[in-house]
């Protein structure tokens, strides 16, 4: 086999990488050598597509990495494993009437095969998923610390990396009682520490998918409501749900942020989920609608109440509490609105105005988080008949609802100040409410477009208001009572202070970040290690027990009927109840020793839960006493490269810092943070030449349709299938006048049936542009594949698929095939012109700066130039007429993290019979970069007259005299009197003459 056949040389590496565990890590830490290196991967959910060419960029990138840092000398971790609980395993489920782990299973296999063919050195003996009962069992293990934990945010405390912290997660039993609780009994106890728990249970406004059958995150909603898979209907419950305390971590996941080797994108993504902010709480009083002189009575009341007994945690009965970035605007407000979801709007709502309001809070239930906050929508609203009187005015304001206002956001109440805020200002425009400035910019104030747009709204409506509102600038404040003619800083402290001494407000900070909803209604997910307490009527009372750590896992009962599932959910009589409440009784329910009778939690787990702590289960895998043993943690964490796409940019990694903060916290680990250095990699876009097809229904309904569902009928007419029929394609490009932007998208104007996409776009198996990586490895081996993948461009960068790419890296690859091999030979030989004589001095530097080169770009995660300047190599020592065998193999070995499989076959080829995978990696010398000679352009008045060779180190006379020297240069000069000669030692020499 003398002509390079990867087909053949791929499959004998990897197998003999499997037979002598070549990539098998040690599990013992080590104490000498150049250190540790954990390298991991955003572990893959397995689908029952495989992998397309878009998956092992970052796959391939990391494989690059732990390849030479072994050949460093490092102690390399480079794991894999599988995030496969979730809702698609249980979709799958219900269409084919086959149990989730079925599926699950075949699709790891899938994946499996896939990433070894591809030569990735993981070590497959640490290999995990998160539906393995002794994986989850640990799942399960850490909610129970967060169920145990409650955040102390003014403990102070030094953590066990030497920092010292304001702020801890405590055990529950460290929690003061307060005297009054702890004189009610026990039951008063309980439940108070159920209220700080970080694992606590709420009824909450929640996304139901009716179709799919469960909640969902906002993250998995369209702006236009539907679920983002299968693109269902969505609606807004009210559901009793676990949650988990992030918020109390909110502070320590933004400063902790700092200082990690993360791109500044990424760390801004993160800041802006968690949306800290700086302003104040205040409170509204609402009384009887009625009659304003007996509310103005109650008012004065309840400040007096509030001034002698100071702001409570607790707002009480008919109090609207809001938080403002802007107290100062506190004049300006003129009207107040609820989230329609928020548990006040029941209770104030006049018996007049009941219809209208719950017709209103039908209609926002049934719209997504992301279609209400759409500014580019017209306001709707409602009024609930309620009043509140304004703490600084006295003035009674209007309480209405509106979709606008989230009750997820803030306290899902808000003062409205239309002068000074753009939505407020259209909702009091359309509802003709009154607009009152408080704040009067600076003569420096440039008017911004929302300014513009409000003045023509206003106009529009015949309201005659100053120009310049809406304005949220800073300035001075006006019509402001005691406050006017200050500056915005100022008041603003002014009157929270103020406030503050009524007991009607508090300074305060703020985040966008909500508590994270931590339920989910699926039989295949983690199930929680949680019973409710039942009475005597088989009513669940609020109170919870949990199993003890030693009695985990909790598993999904074995004889879990999915057959009925599947029966109640075609019938529509599943409802809101998780499918793991038809569990069969003896899983469902148990009697205490105390006699009180339990109910197993129906809810599972989320997803994210899994994929939370992976990183840490890696390091000691088969570990049945401990989900990490505390040598291994301090030896391994944290992660020192972690790359995965930016899609988890924030949900994911927030979710996994949460978590392994409370573990910090609770003494499990001694990093406070879990993964030191990250990188997403760009995306792989479809080849350009793939079209996708987009079928739009008359309803307005739009679904991708694969390529392979579009063909050509004999009468020429482009047809596809959509739901069994065949419908046409009418081909529009994108870029005539056929389109228009909405919404930041590509739409028709006139929207054919079927619309023809021919411009690179995500891979995905609906758009029918999925490369098989499998079929490249076919044709062109796994290594053609990984070197064209980081060849590309920039790792971070996006990128557009191309056959021909990979084609042109085949061809690179033979090339250096046939610089070692004698390709002509019928048995496996040397080429001839590798020889064991020395180098050339050129051919040293030549070999040196390529190390080097290479070796630098691959500190800096630039495989695309390294994989350059080893072409660049290629080219050189092909033009040889010898090739030292020292510089074939130190080629050989920089090449070989890209290239596994040739790599050790050349190796072979030149006489060496152990792998490659641990020789050392070259290193290069600098005195053989040096050049001895350099050539040096000469100029006469400016101008190109000769290029000489001299010594490197010539200095100025002597590059003079040489220049002189030069015949060219004497031509030049002849009849000409030199005024000056410039020379600049190793650059050039210059002659002015005249």
């Amino acid at each position: 086999m003398p002509k390079y056949h990867p087909q053949s040389i791929e499959p004998k590496w990897q197998a003999y990488w499997d037979q002598h565990d070549t990539f098998l890590c040690d599990p013992a830490p080590r104490a000498e050598g150049p250190g540790k290196s954990y390298v991991l991967d955003m572990f893959p959910y397995p689908s029952g597509e495989g992998l397309h060419v878009g998956h092992p960029e970052g796959y391939t990138a990391t494989d690059i990495v732990c390849r030479r840092d072994r050949m460093l000398g490092k102690h390399v971790l480079h794991p894999m494993g599988w995030d496969a609980f979730g809702l698609p395993a249980e979709q799958y489920a219900m269409r084919t009437g086959t149990h989730p782990a079925e599926k699950t299973k075949e699709n790891i296999a899938t994946f499996k095969r896939q990433l070894k063919s591809l030569g990735f050195s993981y070590d497959w003996s640490r290999e995990l998923a998160t539906t393995d009962p002794d994986y989850y069992r640990w799942t399960q293990w850490i909610f129970l610390q967060l169920h145990d934990t409650w955040y102390d945010p003014d403990f102070e405390w030094t953590g066990p990396d030497g920092v010292a912290r304001t702020g801890k997660g405590r055990l529950i039993g460290e929690l003061p009682i307060p005297k009054d609780i702890s004189d009610q009994g026990s039951e008063a106890v309980r439940r108070f520490e159920d209220s700080k728990r970080l694992a606590y249970q709420q009824s909450a406004p929640v996304n139901w998918c009716p179709a799919l059958g469960t909640v969902l995150a906002n993250e998995e909603i369209t702006a236009e409501g539907l679920s983002e898979r299968g693109g269902h209907p969505v609606e807004r419950v009210q559901l009793r749900q676990w949650m988990l305390r992030i918020t109390a971590y909110a502070d320590r996941l933004l400063e902790d942020l700092e200082p990690l080797d993360w791109s500044d994108s990424i760390k801004a993504l993160q800041r802006n989920w968690i949306g800290r902010s700086l302003g104040a709480e205040v409170d509204f009083f609402v009384g009887d609608a009625r009659d304003e002189s007996f509310q103005m009575k109650e008012y004065e009341l309840f400040a007096k109440a509030r001034a002698d007994h100071g702001y409570p945690e607790d707002p009480g009965t008919f109090v609207i509490r809001v938080y403002t970035t802007r107290p100062d605007t506190l004049y300006g407000a003129t009207y107040m609105v609820l989230a329609p979801e928020h548990p006040l709007v029941e209770k104030i709502t006049t018996p007049d105005r009941r219809e209208p309001v719950a017709d209103y809070q039908r209609q926002a239930a049934r719209k997504s988080d992301l279609d209400r906050t759409d500014l580019a929508k017209e306001k709707t609203g409602c009024f609930t008949g309620a009043y509140a009187v304004n703490p600084v005015s006295g003035l009674r304001v209007p309480v209405w609802i509106a979709d606008y206002v989230l009750a997820s956001y803030g306290t899902g109440a808000i003062m409205a100040v239309p002068a000074h805020d753009v939505r407020d200002f259209e909702f009091a425009v359309q509802f003709d409410l009154p607009i009152k400035q408080v704040v009067r910019a600076g003569e420096d104030h440039k008017p911004s477009k929302d300014e513009a747009a409000a003045a023509k709204l206003a106009a529009d409506a015949g309201r005659e208001l100053p120009p310049e509102l809406p304005l949220a600038a800073y300035g001075r404040a006006v019509h402001s009572g005691d406050y006017d003619g200050y500056e915005t800083a100022v008041v603003k402290e002014r009157i929270v202070a103020d406030l503050a001494e009524k007991g009607v407000a508090k300074a305060t900070a703020n985040t966008k970040l909500r508590d994270w909803l931590f339920s989910r209604q699926h039989v295949w997910g983690e199930p929680f290690p949680v019973w409710h307490e039942l009475d005597a009527d088989g009513n669940e009372t609020g109170l919870v027990r949990v199993d003890p750590a030693d009695e985990l896992p909790v598993e999904v009962p074995a004889d879990y009927d999915f057959k009925a599932f599947m029966k109640r959910k075609q019938e529509g009589t599943v409802g809101y109840d998780p499918p793991l409440a038809a569990s069969p009784d003896g899983w469902l329910y148990k009697t205490a020793e105390d006699g009180t009778r339990l109910k197993r939690e129906t809810n599972s787990m989320p997803q994210w839960a899994g994929s939370c702590w992976y990183y840490l289960r890696y390091c000691d895998p088969k570990n049945a006493e401990r989900f990490i043993d505390p040598e291994l943690e301090r030896y391994w964490l944290p992660v020192d490269l972690y790359v995965g796409g930016a899609e988890h940019a924030v949900l994911h990694l927030l979710y996994a810092r949460f978590w392994h903060k409370v573990l910090f916290d609770r003494g499990h680990v001694t990093t406070p943070e879990p993964f030191q250095r990250l990188v997403n990699q760009g995306m792989i876009l479809g080849e350009p030449a793939i079209h996708g097809y987009q079928w739009d229904a008359p309803a307005g309904e739009s679904r991708w349709v694969s390529a392979a569902d579009v063909r050509t009928t004999e009468d020429g007419d482009l047809v596809a299938t959509v739901r069994g029929n065949d419908v046409p394609v009418t081909q529009v490009p994108l870029d005539e006048d056929a389109t228009e932007k909405k919404k930041g998208q590509l739409v028709l104007k006139e929207r054919p049936t079927v619309r023809v996409v021919s411009k690179a776009d995500k891979m995905s198996k609906s758009r029918g542009n999925v490369i098989n990586p499998d079929d490249v490895v076919g044709e062109y081996g796994a290594d053609s594949l990984r070197l064209y993948e980081m060849f590309m461009g920039p790792l971070e960068q996006t990128k557009p698929w191309s056959m021909s790419g990979v084609e042109g890296v085949s061809r690179f690859l033979a090339r250096a095939w046939r610089m070692v091999v004698d390709d002509k030979a019928e048995e496996m030989a040397l080429s001839p012109a590798v020889t064991d004589g020395p180098a050339t001095d050129d051919q040293d530097r030549v070999l040196h700066k390529t190390i080097r080169g290479v070796s630098e770009d691959l500190d800096r995660l630039q495989f695309n130039t390294a994989i350059s300047k080893l072409m660049e190599f290629t080219n050189a020592a092909t033009s040889w007429k010898t090739r030292p065998r020292h510089a074939m193999e130190t080629f050989t070995l920089l090449l070989s993290p890209f290239a596994p499989h040739l790599s050790e076959e050349l190796w072979q080829v030149l006489g060496h019979t152990e792998s490659l995978a641990y020789e050392p990696w070259p290193v290069h010398d600098p005195d053989k970069i040096v050049e001895s000679e350099i050539e040096i352009p000469v100029q006469v008045n400016g101008k190109l007259r000769a290029k000489i060779r001299v010594p490197a180190d010539a200095g100025k006379d002597d590059l003079q005299k040489l220049a002189e020297s030069d015949a060219s240069v004497q031509e030049q000069l002849a009849g000409k009197t030199v005024r000056k000669a410039i020379v600049v030692p190793g650059r050039m020499v210059n002659f002015v003459a005249n």
